[in-house]
């Protein structure tokens, strides 16, 4: 699984909707509707396995053919695996419906999706163990371990509900080819290639789950019978011969959790909604747009919208590094706050940290009687400007962008910036001047930086 600090925040529906697409999911149907079957005259081996005698009345109850017994003896498997049928009498091979069975019916949303929980480790063991054999333990180690980081990039690649599928080759290759390596060497490839065909068999097996939806691989690639090379471009339908998948919500939910029991934190967009401002601006600080709003969206239908403003902009204060995309952060919750937020704006008119967001807060909205800024306070604002967009996209192009729109609006800013008693006023100016196209503006930027510096003692 990938890093903690890596993982995006997931947009998850109600538990409600969740549990009714785990109930739907074919496994867990399956394996429900067998516990359900099972009674008195139920007998299976000594591993739990169901009599091969019993086997086409398992599949018969299942809706299939009476030689159809495969999927039926791999409901029957999971079925046991997650507790949904539990061996009575061992030496008699006697079963009894286990009491999760009747969760799916009576219990609560969160009762169903532990039980398809169990449902989905019992698959992903299976779908991660190669085979039996001298040395199977090791090997089943190492294939737990691959899937666990395939479906670890596969929660990064789709977290947000608008991702779209990925294809087969591009999550393998994630997981095998190292960041930075450049072209792929031919030992990456072969091992990709392998690593396809091993995936393809695993999603496959790990769809009925509903954790994932798959296009499987084109059976015609995987026999060999495709040429290696297309005749012509690549478009999209020949990538898609190469499989297709993407996490479904109910998988998105599945991954999330199996982080957290291992530790991990995986941000969920609503998990901030009961906490303090402070956590909120600091919890997003690292969301991708669409998914701070969304955060922000349910924090603030929690508040009434002048005593969330309070909040906000005395949770935005502060000279540490954070501070700046606090404010940034607050900016944007503020912009989604009417007319009744207007007296907490006012009310930071004066303050050296927050006086000029909020006046800008305020003329957006054409409010009256707003003094004009100081050249000071204009200064002090884009320095804290320019570090907050720093620390959220670093030296993007957006960035340079606001860069050179700043340098022209002030034609003078450079000769006072450096003065800005603001923490991060040299970094800026430093940024400035590694980001401006123009060399002459770069240089000023470069000269303000070194006064500041030395302005700072550094």
């Amino acid at each position: 699984m990938p890093d903690s600090s890596s993982l995006p925040p997931v947009r998850l529906p109600s538990e409600a909707e969740l549990a009714r697409d785990a109930l739907t999911a074919p496994l867990l149907s399956r394996a429900a509707r067998l516990a359900r079957w099972a009674g008195p005259r139920t007998r299976v081996d000594a591993d739990g396995a169901l009599v091969a005698e019993q086997l086409p009345a398992a599949a018969e109850a299942l809706g299939l053919g009476a030689d159809d017994t495969e999927p039926a003896g791999e409901a029957w498997r999971i079925a046991l695996a997650a507790g949904l049928v539990e061996i009575a009498d061992g030496e008699a091979g006697t079963v009894t419906a286990g009491p999760d069975v009747a969760l799916l019916t009576g219990g609560s949303p969160r009762d169903v999706l532990r039980v398809w929980r169990g449902v989905l480790e019992t698959a992903l063991a299976g779908a991660a163990a190669p085979g039996d054999g001298p040395g199977g333990a090791g090997r089943n180690t190492a294939g737990a371990r691959f899937l666990d980081d395939v479906l670890g990039s596969l929660y990064l690649l789709t977290a947000d509900a608008e991702d779209g599928p990925v294809p087969l080759p591009a999550l393998a290759a994630s997981v095998i080819v190292p960041d930075g390596a450049g072209r792929p060497t031919n030992d990456m490839l072969e091992r990709v290639s392998e690593a396809l065909v091993r995936l393809d068999g695993q999603f496959r097996a790990l769809a009925p789950t509903g954790l994932v939806e798959y296009r499987p691989v084109d059976e015609a690639l995987l026999a060999g019978d495709a040429p290696e090379e297309p005749p012509g471009p690549i478009d999209a339908a020949d990538v898609a011969r190469y499989g297709m998948v993407r996490l479904t919500p109910l998988g998105r939910y599945g991954l999330r959790a199996r982080l957290l029991a291992a530790g991990r934190n995986a941000p969920a967009v609503g998990d901030l909604a009961g906490k303090g401002a402070d956590a909120l601006l600091d919890g997003i600080a690292g969301f991708p747009p669409a998914a701070a709003r969304a955060e922000t969206e349910q924090w603030l239908a929690l508040r009434q919208p002048l005593d969330a403003a309070r909040e906000l902009l005395a949770a935005s204060r502060g000279a540490d590094p954070g501070a700046p995309l606090r404010r940034l952060r607050c900016q944007q919750a503020l912009a989604l706050l009417g007319e009744a937020a207007e007296p907490a704006l006012r009310e930071v008119l004066d303050d050296a940290e927050l006086g000029g967001l909020a006046r800008v807060w305020l003329a957006e909205r054409g409010a009256a009687d707003v003094p004009p800024p100081s050249q000071d306070l204009v200064f002090w604002l884009t320095v804290d400007t320019v570090a907050a967009q720093r620390a959220a996209e670093d030296d993007s192009g957006e960035l340079r962008f606001l860069v050179e729109a700043l340098a022209e609006r002030h034609d003078d800013f450079f000769t006072g910036a450096w003065r800005v008693d603001h923490p991060a006023t040299a970094e800026v100016l430093e940024a400035m001047g590694r980001l401006h196209p123009d060399r002459k503006v770069a240089k000023e930027a470069r000269r303000a930086a070194f006064k500041a510096r030395s302005q700072q003692g550094g």
